[in-house]
């Protein structure tokens, strides 16, 4: 029995102990506290780490946007002219009845609603006077880069559509159109 009262002495002793070194008037130390408790910082702030403060924020020159590829032709009539000279389609040819379907899906999305579903300019703005002057594709002498360079940067009254259309977007809906030409000049 006395080898009970012990034990539970033991035990009543340890606690006793355990619960008199604590002060819950003094915080606990952490270990790395910056880690639990760190500083926010607004990824576009000037900061004192570097010189003009906004130095490491700007992208290297020269660097190109991931997923964005540089277009060689300026955004001006001679621009226009180089591109529509000498411009070709980087399309796989393999892959012609794809590229057509996704064409046409994508014509169907962003062109048709002036330029009609035939390329006519005939489209369902157009009928409503909403704008007048859209060329049919039969009267224009475009070619596989006019068309691109007017995707991408518009020209009179329509605009870019390069936001909207990837590179091989612009692309396929530029085969589309070139198909579409093809079609109304027969």
């Amino acid at each position: 029995m006395m080898k009970s009262f012990v034990k539970i002495g033991i035990v009543f002793g340890m606690a006793a102990l355990i619960t008199s070194c604590a002060d819950e008037s003094r915080p606990n130390y952490q270990f790395m506290p910056n880690m639990y408790e760190s500083v926010g910082y607004e990824p576009y702030q000037e900061s004192s780490a570097f010189r003009n403060g906004v130095e490491a924020q700007l992208p290297a020159e020269g660097s190109v946007n991931r997923g964005w590829m540089p277009y060689d032709y300026p955004d001006t009539e001679e621009g226009y002219l180089a591109a529509k000279a000498n411009l070709l389609s980087p399309l796989d040819s393999t892959n012609v009845e794809a590229d057509m379907a996704k064409g046409k899906e994508l014509f169907g999305i962003y062109c048709s609603v002036c330029h009609g579903d035939k390329g006519d300019g005939q489209g369902t703005l157009v009928k409503r006077e909403k704008f007048l002057g859209v060329p049919n594709y039969a009267d224009r002498e475009i070619t596989e880069g006019s068309v691109y360079h007017v995707i991408y940067f518009g020209r009179n009254s329509m605009g870019s559509h390069a936001a909207q259309l990837n590179e091989k977007e612009r692309w396929q809906v530029t085969s589309y159109v070139m198909k579409l030409k093809g079609d109304l000049t027969k």
